[in-house]
């Protein structure tokens, strides 16, 4: 088993809260790291046909079959047990009772929000980081990190990447998503799903995507909400700030998986990776999915945004530290270009808390520690955020 970044988060969590809620993609090792984490805990798969009816039936005498250590593997799939864990965890006032993990976030959020508001710690978990994946696996290439992506699986069975991904979206994401709501055309879904890849990495435009699928709008947004719920996309929210000037207000379209997106643009190498149009794009979702792994990794929330004004000058990530910010600009080329940092460099005038100055992180293998804008491999991601915590 690859060892988590996130698991020493975990485990100090469960001894401050009753229960600890991690939600993630399928097969992004949720059920793995849990029973390594805490092997002597009871596991119950809600996923079991046989398991899942006893517990819509007769949810008490469900949970009353169990002792006080217990890890339920996707609640999304029972959410009215939630109700009951709430009860339970306040008669016994103790901290680990319950690790719960579900696949669904916005509908698992949106339950306990409404029943263990104060009883639950929140974590994410994606797939692995390049880090993580470093530890037991050679990926000195960026071609080969753009297809295979991040799941487990792929790395331990050594399990061709685009047969992995055909896998994936038909046994899990398919099914997750036609559990959640009625998709009468299939092929439609699938056209949009392809369609969202060709977009990663712009501005969303979500009339447009529709009229391209032949749906309506409704039908588009709301099909952008299940994958956004299920850990498929990943809208990067433009910043706002104390500034004069005109922002776009739309987010940009991403994929929690790289891989995934590579799949869905019918890339089956590496030579095809390296060749496609939308290579820079693909390094920039890689880019952005490292970093969030990295707050998410910690226990943190999301603080990521990107930066644009009507005038099309642009910022690729912005790294939020409460007032102060940290520009990022994202470039797939192997040389350092002056150009790279002229976006920084503009964004420095209009915005003055950016005490770090900024990054460029490129596709090459070399750093470069200049004065104000500093230059990152993809490598370096994790060591170049480890420095933010350093005091000025």
């Amino acid at each position: 088993m690859i060892e988590r970044k996130i698991e020493p988060v975990l485990k100090k969590l469960s001894t401050q809260y009753p229960i600890v809620t991690i939600t993630g993609p399928r097969q992004s090792g949720k059920t793995t790291l849990c029973r390594a984490t805490f092997p002597d805990y009871q596991y119950v798969n809600l996923e079991a046909l046989d398991v899942r009816a006893f517990a819509l039936s007769d949810p008490r005498g469900f949970l009353n079959q169990y002792s006080n250590r217990v890890i339920l593997d996707e609640i999304q799939r029972v959410p009215s047990l939630l109700s009951y864990l709430q009860v339970i965890v306040d008669e016994r006032k103790e901290p680990g009772q319950f690790i719960i993990t579900g696949s669904q976030q916005f509908e698992i959020i949106s339950n306990i929000s409404q029943t263990l508001a104060g009883r639950t710690a929140l974590l994410k978990l994606l797939p692995l980081s390049i880090s993580e994946i470093q530890t037991h696996y050679d990926i000195s290439s960026i071609e080969s990190l753009i297809l295979n992506g991040g799941y487990p699986r792929i790395y331990d069975m050594s399990l061709n990447p685009n047969q992995a991904m055909a896998d994936y979206l038909v046994t899990y994401v398919e099914r997750d998503l036609r559990q959640l709501v009625n998709i009468k055309d299939l092929s439609l879904f699938e056209k949009f799903l392809k369609l969202c890849a060709g977009r990663i990495g712009q501005v969303l435009n979500l009339n447009s995507l529709a009229n391209d699928v032949g749906v309506s709008g409704t039908t588009a947004k709301a099909w952008l909400t299940l994958l956004e719920a299920s850990f498929v996309v990943f809208l990067l929210p433009p910043w706002f700030g104390n500034v004069s000037k005109r922002l776009i207000k739309s987010p940009k379209l991403y994929f929690y998986d790289v891989g995934l997106a590579s799949y869905l643009l019918g890339l089956e190498n590496e030579n095809q990776v390296e060749r496609d149009p939308l290579r820079g794009n693909l390094f920039e979702n890689l880019v952005l999915m490292e970093i969030l792994k990295y707050r998410y990794n910690l226990g943190k929330r999301s603080n990521l945004y990107f930066y644009r004004d009507n005038k099309g000058d642009e910022v690729d990530i912005i790294y939020e530290l409460g007032r102060d910010l940290f520009p990022m600009e994202v470039k797939a080329g192997a040389t350092v270009a002056e150009d790279f940092f002229k976006n920084i460099r503009k964004f420095f005038k209009i915005y003055k808390h950016t005490p770090f100055g900024g990054a460029v992180i490129y596709g090459g293998k070399t750093p470069q520690l200049r004065t104000d804008i500093k230059v990152y491999t993809v490598w370096d991601i994790e060591k170049m955020l480890e420095g933010l915590k350093a005091p000025l």
